[in-house]
């Protein structure tokens, strides 16, 4: 603790006489400073026991003490100490009035202590209170190291830390989740605070804020020394640090700093090793696959899995897009394979597991965010997702990422499953401006034929298409002779210079007329 007022009175050696503000002995004094000015306030930084004299103040007049002790006290100065026998034989009754109106405490120093007894008892219970703090803040890092030496994670190390600030911490992983709380309560506390640590995240490391609110003051640690922060730590308190709940936050910030970054250098052997996997698994060799995986991916290969491929136009975007699912299957403990490849990542997790639900989240909220009209330029990732696959069906389950990627960068999605395109109907798929182009070019001048009045060539395309060619049940549905029908599909042969027995030919048709239908309600 630092030296209080209360503390500089039980010295034996001063023999210091309270004679006002005795409720507020308890101040901390930073500083003893002796001054005469009439006005020593523009000279002082608060907390300072001022020690004076009186020699150029009018110490009886009540006036001009009561705005002297009234300056003192706004300045935040911790209290007055009056040395009597120099030019006042005993404390004016004026300053003492003034001091108690004020709520100054104000001391009285005999005449055989000399101010600089008082300042140097001051300068050595400072030293103490430091030397006191730098040892405790030792002692903390001493036992924050053998905690995370220890190899147990992190709980133990939290739980020192919060022992030591008298207080609670949490740390939390790069996507705002808590992954450990010390107590045991404090991790719904914790988990309020998710929204300012990926504000916090957002910042190069190392950052920190200060969140303060009724229930205690909080300060939030960005973890890690790179572009992007690997975690955070919160500490959660009373009121400020002391230098010695300082020093152990410090340690507790470097040592998750280092554990982090060894885990990035195991992350990185680990997507070595995945990308080794990955391609035994294309190759069609799933038995080296098993037997290269071991136990860190082998469990994988054992359940069926997703194979996703995600591209983002910004690198952030795949970043925090992997840093997300890596969270969630840590949390959960799936295995999650994860390799980077040139402007994307391909990604093997498992089907229905924590990791794919965390990506189709991820993707939900971008496209949520994202403006509709711009398209997939103005998302920052695309993912494509296969069907779920086993071992033996990777290269398949690539290509099916690799499609719904496709499709998901031409619709502006952030997100397309290959089950959207495998079942139900392949009409969304013409939902792209260059069929939409397509489709117009082919067909617009069977509708300038139309529009001037010449007959009905595109319906009568339309019904004899749907009715595979049949002439007669084409005719009855539009209400026609047969021989109509087939004069209007010579017309249309002769119109688009192409012949309507080319199976192609009809299927580019059949194509180009769902096209300009599906586009009708957009453009009403």
């Amino acid at each position: 603790m630092p030296p209080t007022l209360a503390s500089l009175l039980q010295h034996s050696a001063l023999k210091l006489t309270v004679r006002a503000g005795a409720d507020r002995l308890d101040t901390p004094v930073r500083w003893a400073h002796a001054s005469e000015l009439a006005d020593p306030v523009p000279y002082m930084d608060g907390g300072e026991l001022l020690l004076v004299t009186a020699t150029n103040l009018d110490a009886e007049n009540a006036d001009s003490m009561r705005r002297y002790v009234r300056r003192l006290a706004g300045a935040g100065v911790a209290g007055v100490g009056f040395a009597v026998g120099v030019n006042y034989e005993e404390v004016p009754a004026a300053l003492v009035e003034a001091a108690e109106e004020a709520g100054l405490p104000l001391l009285e120093v005999p005449r055989r202590t000399p101010f600089l007894a008082i300042s140097k008892a001051v300068s050595a219970a400072i030293a103490a209170d430091q030397y006191r703090a730098v040892t405790a803040g030792f002692e903390a890092q001493r036992e924050l190291t053998r905690a995370a030496l220890a190899g147990d994670g992190p709980a133990d190390l939290l739980a020192r830390l919060a022992a030591h600030i008298d207080g609670w911490a949490a740390l939390y992983d790069t996507s705002g989740a808590v992954l450990a709380a010390a107590p045991d309560w404090a991790a719904r506390r914790a988990a309020r605070l998710t929204p300012d640590v990926e504000r916090l995240r957002d910042r190069p490391a190392p950052a920190s804020i200060v969140v303060a609110d009724s229930e205690d003051r909080v300060e939030l640690q960005s973890l890690g020394t790179g572009r992007r922060a690997r975690g955070a730590l919160a500490v959660g308190t009373g009121a400020a640090l002391g230098t010695a709940e300082r020093y152990a936050v410090h340690s507790a910030v470097a040592l998750l700093t280092l554990t982090t970054a060894r885990s990035g250098s195991l992350q990185g052997a680990e997507q070595r090793l995945g990308a080794a996997v990955l391609r035994m698994l294309l190759a069609g060799q799933p038995d080296h696959a098993r037997a290269v995986a071991g136990d860190l991916y082998g469990g994988l290969l054992d359940a069926p899995f997703r194979l996703l491929i995600a591209e983002a136009a910004v690198p952030a975007g795949s970043e925090l897009l992997t840093e997300t699912m890596e969270a969630a299957a840590a949390r959960s403990g799936e295995a999650l394979l994860l390799v980077p490849e040139a402007e994307r990542v391909v990604v093997l997790a498992a089907d229905g597991g924590a990791a794919v639900a965390a990506c189709a989240a991820y993707a939900e909220a971008q496209d949520d965010r994202a403006p509709r009209e711009g398209g997939a330029e103005d998302s920052h990732v695309v993912v494509g997702l296969s069907a779920p696959s086993g071992p033996v069906a990777v290269s398949a389950a690539y290509k099916q990422a690799e499609q719904a990627l496709s499709v998901a960068r031409r619709r502006g999605r952030a997100l397309v499953e290959h089950e959207e395109l495998a079942t139900g109907s392949v009409l969304p798929l013409l939902a792209d401006d260059a069929v939409r182009a397509f489709a117009d070019g082919m067909l617009r001048a069977l509708y300038e034929h139309d529009a001037k009045g010449r007959g009905d060539l595109v319906a009568s395309l339309r019904a004899w298409l749907s009715r595979h060619g049949q002439w007669d049940a084409a005719a009855a549905d539009l209400g026609v002779h047969r021989h109509t029908l087939r004069y209007r599909m010579r017309r249309v042969e002769e119109i688009l210079g192409r012949s309507l027995d080319d199976p192609d030919v009809r299927m580019e048709l059949w194509l180009a007329l769902k096209t300009t239908e599906a586009a009708v309600p957009a453009e009403e």
